[in-house]
């Protein structure tokens, strides 16, 4: 996750944020997120402000800037924070965590101040390519398959992006001045562009450190033997660092303002 939030930097042009936020940030912006370093990196940028990350697991470092706490909490629960409390809330990669993002949001928009922001971030499930080098006998295009029908069968949506929940979600729950930005992510050391590549680069590290678990647990969930996962990922492998294939995913970033009159 590590890896992936440097990739994400880098595709948004090194900034943590998009929403428009003032200079003026304060009380408690909270990051519902699996990874501690973007928290860590939005503390230090805004030195006066309380900063609390949130994560179902203690796995967040101990060195952490003063103004930044970690702190064991179900996202998808009744938020604890106070009502009209927080200045910023800010959610990444919540993918296949969430079976009810109107609710999700609804909590973030109980504890935001009037003014404040929500920004959220979510990847398409489907690798493709724009030149057809992403066929469908690929093992790249399979991996969409496996998380979307996976998530089915667990009741966890892995469609956030395709089906626009983050923008609908936002809206039911109340949120105001809501827009959004798309961005192609490519995987793999294969654009010309040198900005890109970087970008590949890292994302491709980033699904290299961890697939195997990842799709261990949802190819098996849909009925695939051990032996059946290990083809899968050989082929993975190796198509995720050919040059000859120009592999990448969407993504989209999401922000909207909880009105300050009703």
């Amino acid at each position: 996750m590590d890896i992936n939030h440097h990739g994400l930097t880098l595709l948004i042009g090194g900034k943590l944020y998009l929403a428009p936020l003032s200079g003026e940030i304060s009380m408690s912006p909270v990051t519902n997120e699996c990874i501690g370093i973007w928290a860590i990196d939005f503390a230090d940028q805004f030195p006066k402000a309380s900063v609390i990350g949130t994560d179902i697991a203690p796995i967040q470092t101990t060195w952490v800037p003063p103004n930044l706490e970690f702190q064991i909490d179900d996202s998808t629960k009744e938020w604890t924070f106070r009502e009209a409390s927080l200045d910023y809330v800010h959610a990444r990669w919540l993918v296949g965590a969430i079976q009810d993002w109107t609710a999700l949001f609804k909590e973030a928009y109980k504890s935001l101040k009037p003014g404040g922001y929500l920004e959220s971030y979510e990847p398409a499930s489907r690798i493709e390519s724009d030149d057809g080098t992403v066929t469908n006998s690929t093992a790249l295009c399979q991996w969409g398959k496996i998380f979307i029908e996976g998530g089915r069968k667990l009741g966890r949506p892995f469609t956030v992006y395709e089906d626009g929940i983050q923008g609908k979600a936002m809206e039911e729950a109340g949120f105001a001045d809501i827009e959004e930005r798309n961005f192609k992510t490519p995987v793999g050391q294969w654009p010309r562009d040198a900005s890109d590549r970087e970008v590949g680069v890292y994302m491709q590290l980033a699904f290299e450190q961890d697939v195997e678990g990842t799709v261990l647990f949802m190819a098996t969930t849909l009925g695939w033997t051990r032996n059946e996962v290990s083809v899968f990922l050989a082929h993975f492998w190796k198509e995720i660092r050919s040059r000859k294939i120009h592999a990448f995913f969407r993504q989209k970033v999401v922000w909207g303002r909880k009105p300050t009159s009703l």
